[in-house]
């Protein structure tokens, strides 16, 4: 177990807008520390119109090692890596960004294969599924390329149907479809928008339309359990909570940002 904070602990930061609902200023600090890495992680919240200001000054900050990324900056921070994985270049996102010894900042996507290794460890395997991903942001655009890629059968909601299109573009050699808020016919559903983080926020699907047997899912992590999981939990949905997925993603994330560099302690 590391003593504490030191002039050598090496940081990590989360950037977003609001930020206050992350678990990961507290989650992956902990996976610092099983793994025995002195590094921590920061939120900070920074508005849109700030935000390449922001990229452009982290980044010259010299023990600033990683920088997660979140809502609503996932599509921009692209611009601020110099190498992409596969996944985020199919996408145009990042929600993780690393510096390498040479300087350079690579960036990777991994809320979807969180997402999916928290639907397996609830019993739900996507192979096969009918689902429905509500947002086609930088979280929604992931899910749904993660659950294609496992076997499902992806369809795309957004009110921004520009937005929309632009991911059924990328995903087309996966054959993803046009959705709407109607579920029915769906036998998992995942939430990727903010919709849920306010109080008063609309629900993001048709809730007396979920079928029996379906799986609900829900990127949000605050409040725990969103008002979409608990209307769907009310008609017989087994539920994933944004907390849930959280437990793969500690562990995804810290891989990620560790990698290459060796544990100290």
């Amino acid at each position: 177990m590391l003593s504490g904070l030191s002039g050598a602990t090496r940081i990590h930061l989360i950037v977003g807008d609001p930020v206050a609902q992350t678990k990961s200023p507290a989650g992956l600090t902990a996976e610092f520390s099983r793994r025995g890495v002195d590094a921590v992680c920061i939120p900070m919240q920074v508005a849109a119109d700030d935000i390449d200001a922001f990229f452009a000054v982290a980044k010259r900050v010299q023990n600033v090692d990683g920088i997660v990324v979140t809502v609503p900056h996932k599509l921009a921070a692209t611009c601020h890596c110099d190498v992409l994985s596969e996944r985020s270049r199919v996408l145009a996102a990042v929600n993780a960004m690393r510096r390498a010894p040479d300087g350079r900042w690579s960036g990777d996507m991994t809320d979807g294969v969180a997402l999916v290794a928290a639907l397996r460890a609830a019993g739900c395997a996507p192979q096969g599924r009918r689902a429905l991903v509500v947002g086609a942001g930088g979280a929604g655009s992931a899910v749904a390329l993660a659950l294609a890629e496992a076997g499902a059968r992806v369809a795309v909601h957004d009110v921004d149907l520009i937005r929309r299109d632009d991911l059924l573009g990328r995903l087309a050699a996966w054959k993803a479809a046009a959705g709407s808020a109607d579920p029915a016919g769906c036998d998992l559903v995942v939430n990727a928008t903010p919709l849920g983080m306010a109080l008063g926020d609309p629900l993001p699907v048709d809730v007396p339309r979920l079928g029996s047997g379906v799986v609900a899912a829900d990127l949000v992590t605050g409040p725990a359990v969103t008002p979409f999981l608990l209307a769907a939990r009310e008609r017989g949905a087994q539920i994933v909570t944004g907390a849930d997925m959280f437990v793969p993603q500690a562990g995804i994330l810290a891989d990620f940002l560790l990698a290459g560099r060796p544990a100290v302690g």
